[in-house]
């Protein structure tokens, strides 16, 4: 049978629903926003190569939060329109509810929710499942990254910016052309997850709160640069003939 859950008890079971998902785990919400808790626990369940499936209206990620979502392996994004509907589940319970994902609803605000066990109620569990699955069926797939924004070659992209600011020059007339992580991944047939981790190997950069930095081995024999974009920050580039 459901059970009512006022708004300490959506946070709550919200949270053991996440922390105990061992074979899939669906989180649909209008506003794609996070707060440090949850943030820790989608990133255990990706450790266990959980299947997330996360269906979004509004992403109100910073850049470099937009960046350690798409940095979670396992994590997928959708994009649906007009979506009002909070709906979080996993292979035995779900949880409608009017709390949204990010912090301000669970601390400031009056919630209220139902938690469907599948055990004690599989029918209607099922039709929340059901319908669950058509909300990320008419939903577009997308990767979380400003990547999306950029169209051309030549822009900062992924990881480092969206903005249309000309590629890097040269630092020096016989260093060639320095691009981005993303855009040395692509031009080398590779994902930029794993050149990221194969850079990460050589000690060229490491992670620092979520965000990737520049070591100064990473200059040294990298000949990596931190340069800026007004709008997202630092990003790096690194010669356009690095061998990765």
């Amino acid at each position: 049978m459901a059970k009512f859950l006022n708004t300490s008890a959506v946070t709550y079971h919200l949270e053991e629903l996440i922390k105990n998902s061992n074979e899939r785990l669906v989180l649909i919400s209008p506003f794609l926003r996070f707060n440090d808790r949850i943030r820790e626990l989608l990133e255990d369940r990706d450790r266990f190569k959980i299947d997330i499936r996360i269906v979004y209206g509004k992403n109100e990620l910073q850049p470099e939060e937009n960046n350690w979502l798409k940095s979670l392996a396992f994590v997928r994004t959708s994009f649906c329109k007009n979506l009002h509907a909070k709906c979080y589940l996993n292979e035995s319970r779900a949880i409608i509810t009017s709390m949204n994902l990010y912090e301000f609803s669970q601390v400031n605000n009056n919630e209220m929710g139902v938690l469907i066990e599948r055990d004690s109620d599989s029918t209607l569990y099922q039709e929340t499942y059901t319908e669950a699955q058509r909300v990320i069926r008419i939903s577009e797939e997308l990767k979380v990254t400003v990547e999306r924004i950029s169209r051309e070659d030549e822009n900062p992209s992924a990881e480092e910016s969206s903005s249309s600011e000309p590629s890097p020059t040269p630092s020096a007339p016989d260093s060639g052309r320095k691009i981005s992580t993303s855009q040395l991944a692509k031009a080398n047939g590779i994902g930029g997850k794993a050149l990221f981790q194969k850079f990460l190997e050589r000690g060229w950069i490491e992670r620092v709160d979520n965000s990737w930095k520049l070591t100064e081995s990473g200059k040294k024999d990298g000949n990596g640069e931190i340069r800026n974009n007004p709008k997202f920050g630092e990003y790096i580039v690194w010669p356009e003939e690095t061998v990765v």
